[in-house]
């Protein structure tokens, strides 16, 4: 075997190839989601003469899948509507700031109820956020979200994160979808151990064909949350193979042994 057939190349790009084995998203052990309705496979019903029905069913949701195949733990940290300025709330009632459910790694796709929806008013700048003291955070989009940040990084200091982005959605404004990308990728500066699932330059155009084949209503069918697990899973999977020396440690994360 001539291990340089299997370093990647440096051309590379995150979403060549879809990993369908065991992916290095599988060395985490413990993995967090934390999202809104699209990360906790949330279906929707259209009944004549009822309301709306919208159920999240979390195991269709993409962070369960992404676990099931690679054999890990996932804890799905989100329902439907959940924004950044709610979470905070959200995840103390329900418990998800306890040690006993840290991880080593937390996935985070927030954004579009705060933007599309209007959960938050201003969506700020990297300068509302205190990385030193989330209690200083602006109250924010980008003053929440790094108030999450910070907070599990209390639990697990040196866990690792990914901020997932807005796809490429030919209905939405693209003015709208690119601050919301170059935020996130302020805040991969700012914290450490910190990287962008950016699916908004290196995913599928989410255009009517697409929405088509992988939506039901306005959230997705099963096909569409399983075709977002294999592209979040071998976006991370890209992420551990290019920056092999970031990972090494990944096994005693969360330990409290010293390395």
């Amino acid at each position: 075997m001539n291990i340089y057939d299997i370093i990647p190349d440096e051309n590379e790009k995150p979403l060549d190839r879809l990993v369908e084995s065991y992916s290095h998203t599988s060395i985490f052990r413990k993995i967090a989601f934390i999202g809104d309705s699209l990360s906790s496979g949330e279906f929707e019903t259209h009944v004549e003469g009822k309301d709306t029905g919208y159920y999240d069913m979390f195991e269709h949701s993409w962070g369960q899948y992404i676990a099931r195949k690679n054999g890990s733990v996932a804890y799905s940290f989100s329902c439907g509507g959940m924004s950044t300025k709610g979470y905070d709330s959200f995840a103390d009632w329900h418990m998800m700031w306890n040690r006993d459910k840290a991880a080593q790694a937390y996935v985070i796709a927030l954004g579009v109820n705060d933007i599309y929806n209007g959960a938050v008013e201003d969506f700020g700048t990297i300068e509302d956020v205190d990385k030193d003291d989330y209690r200083n955070n602006g109250k924010t989009f980008m003053g929440y979200y790094g108030m999450i940040i910070s907070k599990y990084k209390e639990i697990v200091p040196d866990a690792k994160f990914f901020l997932v982005t807005f796809p490429n959605e030919t209905d939405k404004n693209r003015e709208t979808m690119e601050k919301m990308v170059a935020g996130l990728y302020s805040l991969a500066r700012l914290f450490d151990n910190c990287y962008v699932i950016d699916l908004y330059r290196y995913g599928p155009v989410y255009d009517d064909e697409f929405k088509k084949r992988y939506f039901h209503y306005s959230h997705m069918s099963p096909a569409g949350y399983l075709l977002t697990a294999k592209l979040v899973d071998s976006y991370i999977d890209y992420i551990i193979r290019h920056n092999p020396e970031d990972f090494k440690n990944v096994g005693f994360i969360g330990t409290g042994i010293e390395y």
